[in-house]
């Protein structure tokens, strides 16, 4: 039983953002351990034997890179388009703070990874007896996996910080046009080189990795994915929303304009925006779109019986992700021609309009490439001349559901929804209270049909899965519902770049308010002599802000995808315990799967409880930090004599956002940790009915969350863009509905997509420590070390909450001020 969950769970450990890998009894090599030793791929043939699988993975490696050569292209054409020196100015002061904090966070991440290493070493080296030499190569992708992740976070705010100020001067020549071309130009630049990082880093060990320990590689690789996702994407929420409350609260107290120069949490709450939502999803991307594709290649290994199967359906998975790299490129081309001609010397234009084309163009296109290529290359599958058309099918559903769910987000959270509409009307004779009531009817809302969406799309997948996928492999469903999460990144680069859309649009605002570019003397003369136009102020600044609601739109529709694979990685995961648990699958084990075998109800009420918790203390993380950000810019802030605030007192401010994000983060992961080992120790069935609660109460929790405060974000902007009422007490109240969702959507939502990532792949790790310490020395020991574990996570837990309040927090206003001076 021990080397049967030990095989299982290695390759079950992948895949914390799609399907785990699961195999019965029969599948197992000889000596009852499975094999991760990857098939020959040379010895598969294609397009009727003219082109081996090796070689036709290389050329995909060709096609791959010349991805990411298009994401650098793009990159330089943001780099060499014009901008005003004082716009350019202050871009660069935001990238210099992003750097910053973003160094800092590498830091701690050094220091995770030391601890998450050893781990991993004892694992593989102890407990699965690898070579010395292997068991440094793993601990090696792990790293890269840590610095892919850093990586791609980096090039993100590089890229975002050239886009904002070029963004923000090009709104200057009166055409809308521009507004949204930057700011899609960065986000697709980060999209194709995100996805392509990530495709060039899974070939070359696909093709270049020894095929006996390839496997174990991957599971390295998505260890260090998941570690610098989850910290980075923590981090970053709550970073983002303490400098966005507190900059916005400065709106109402001192009735100043959005975006203040003179406001000392501008520059912070700039900072926050990559941070938050460029940092964040950049990474928490990257390793949800590459631990999908490994979980997948560790099923198809473990669950495939006939190598040249196993050795088709491989280089087929990979085809089809970079053909789905190519139809993102090819669509993100045709979009913008179509768009140019349309909109190109408009003054106005619908924002959303291009955005919402590009989703639809990409999915269509990939469905279509799908089934064309799956024809071509997989005609005849293990005799069955249908299975090509069925599996295409499965991956469709997840490529819809790729379109359709931000479709039904935007009914919740667009600036032309109705519900955005009605939460501005209640605030018109509600204030606030009414404001933030209709918010949360938003949110709940959304979460029933988005749930619905979900729920269909999973169904037709599994419907496909029972017409002949099991000749093919036991399980089918589960691959099925693997391939689902496949196609929900299908449009990696697209969703990706929509995504990326908003942080752009929002930090141009702020650009063209920090330069004071209106106040300049002779700036128009300056302008018309070395760029050759006559700036248009009052339009400008009116296509910002629309293109803000745009923007905030699409950041919201990304979220649900996200959170979408997590839980249905997770939901295939658990399957994998099951069957390793239940020996495959006998019946009188699964008896143990019910409400009536008393542990696995009680895992099930202990998984909404965690979930609880992480929502509340990550919103404790930003309450205290934002009191604090708030103390500090209304006792420093100058509104007479100045034009701008000091760049001391605004790093200041980010010094304090960095402080509270690191002090949320640390207690929030160790926690997570410790608590995962805790009930992984308590009872394996109750384990299961832990994850599938967390995943679950998280899905909807998540979905709830982030729409809400997409919602309540763009009532803020509708009475600000349409009606024109900023300072009124009509705008104050959206304020205040905007200050609550700000954590709902950008901290607590989008992080509980990695933490239920890391919690499952950590926690199986844990199921398998704890069977086999309790198979050597009986159930007494893993129970002592069950209470051990939840007593330290009890600690953490208080730490977050009550070491974090604001009246007892032990930095008080005095060693604040000393900390921050220092």
């Amino acid at each position: 039983m021990s080397r049967t969950i030990s095989a299982l769970l290695t390759a079950a450990a992948l895949s914390f953002a799609a399907p785990s890998i699961v195999y019965g009894q029969e599948s197992a090599p000889a000596g009852g351990e499975a094999s991760l030793v990857l098939p020959d791929l040379s010895q598969a043939m294609f397009f009727g034997g003219a082109i081996s699988g090796r070689t036709l993975l290389l050329y995909g490696l060709l096609v791959v890179a010349l991805g990411l050569l298009f994401g650098l292209v793009i990159f330089q054409q943001l780099k060499n388009a014009p901008v005003h020196k004082s716009m350019l100015e202050i871009s660069e002061l935001i990238y210099e703070t992003c750097k910053t904090y973003l160094i800092t966070q590498i830091r701690f991440l050094v220091v995770l990874e030391i601890f998450i290493g050893s781990i991993i070493v004892f694992y593989f080296g102890v407990l699965q007896h690898f070579d010395f030499i292997k068991v440094a190569i793993i601990l090696g992708f792990s790293i890269v996996g840590i610095c892919g992740s850093c990586g791609v976070a980096w090039f993100g705010i590089r890229v975002n910080t050239f886009a904002n100020s070029r963004t923000a001067f090009a709104a200057l020549r009166g055409i809308a046009f521009p507004c949204h071309e930057y700011p899609l130009k960065a986000g697709m630049s980060i999209g194709m080189l995100l996805i392509s990082v990530e495709l060039v880093l899974m070939l070359f060990i696909l093709l270049f990795i020894p095929r006996d320990y390839a496997g174990p590689c991957f599971i390295g690789f998505a260890i260090g994915e998941s570690l610098g996702a989850a910290a980075l994407r923590v981090a970053g929420g709550i970073f983002t929303k303490i400098a966005d409350i507190g900059a916005d609260l400065m709106k109402i107290v001192f009735k100043i304009k959005e975006d203040d120069a003179r406001n000392p949490g501008v520059i912070a709450d700039c900072t926050g925006d990559n941070a938050g939502d460029s940092v964040g999803p950049s990474a928490d991307g990257f390793e949800t779109y590459g631990v999908t594709g490994v979980a997948l290649i560790t099923f198809i290994i473990l669950a495939v019986k006939q190598e040249s199967i196993q050795s088709q359906l491989l280089v087929w998975i990979f085809v089809m992700r970079v053909m789905m790299v190519v139809s993102s490129g090819l669509s993100y081309l045709l979009n913008a021609v179509w768009a140019k001609s349309k909109y190109a010397n408009h003054a106005k234009m619908d924002f959303e309009a291009p955005l919402t084309s590009l989703v639809w163009l990409t999915s269509v296109l990939s469905i279509a490439a799908t089934y064309v290529v799956s024809y071509a290359m997989i005609p005849d599958l293990n005799g069955d001349n249908s299975l090509w058309w069925k599996l295409s099918s499965v991956i469709t559903c997840g490529t819809l559901a790729g379109a359709l769910i931000p479709e039904l987000v935007k009914v919740f959270t667009s600036t032309s929804s109705t519900h955005v509409r009605e939460i501005v009307a209640s605030s018109e004779e509600g204030g606030a209270s009414l404001n933030i009531l209709s918010g949360f009817v938003a949110g709940n809302m959304s979460a029933f049909w988005i749930g619905l969406a979900i729920l269909a799309l999973m169904s037709m997948a599994y419907g496909f899965s029972t017409l002949g996928l099991d000749s093919l492999m036991i399980a089918p469903a589960v691959f099925a519902f693997g391939l689902v999460a496949f196609g929900f990144l299908g449009m990696g680069p697209v969703t990706i770049a929509v995504d990326s859309y908003g942080p752009v649009t929002d930090n141009a605002q702020s650009v063209y308010e920090l330069s004071t570019i209106e106040q300049l003397p002779g700036i128009e003369g300056d302008i018309k002599k070395n760029f050759g136009f006559l700036p248009n102020f009052e339009l400008a600044k009116e296509n910002l802000e629309e293109n803000d609601g745009a923007g905030n739109t699409f950041k919201a529709t990304a979220k649900p995808v996200l959170i979408g694979t997590a839980v249905v990685g997770a939901t295939t995961m658990i399957f994998s315990i099951v069957v390793a648990l239940t020996h495959g699958l006998q019946q009188d084990l699964l008896s143990n799967l019910s409400i009536l075998h008393p542990p696995f109800l009680l895992g099930l009420i202990a998984g909404g409880s965690v979930i609880y918790w992480f929502t509340g203390a990550s919103c404790q993380a930003v309450t205290a930090g934002a009191y604090r950000a708030v103390e500090f810019i209304k006792a420093n802030i100058k509104l007479e004599g100045v034009v701008k605030a000091s760049v001391a007192d605004s790093k200041k401010v980010v010094q304090i956002c960095t402080q509270y994000a690191q002090r949320g983060m640390f207690n929030i992961f160790l926690t997570v940790f410790f608590i995962t080992l805790a009930f992984a120790f308590v009872e394996p069935y109750f384990f299961i009915g832990y994850l599938i609660s967390i995943a679950l109460f998280g899905l909807y929790q998540a979905i709830f969350m982030a729409n809400a405060g997409g919602a309540w974000d763009n009532a803020k902007k509708v009475v600000e863009t349409e009606m024109k009422q900023k300072g009124t007490p009509l705008h104050d109240a959206t304020v205040v509905g905007d200050t609550v969702g700000d954590p709902f959507k950008d901290t607590s939502s989008v992080a509980l997509n990695p933490i239920i990532k890391f919690t499952t792949l950590f926690g199986l790790l844990a199921v398998e420590l704890a069977v086999s310490l309790s198979a050597s020395g009986g159930e007494l020991i893993t129970h002592i070390l069950a209470a051990v574990f939840l007593a330290i996570a009890l600690i953490f837990v208080y730490r977050s909450f009550y070491k974090m309040r604001i009246g007892s927090d032990k930095l008080d206003k005095k060693q604040t001020a000393q900390a921050v001076a220092a």
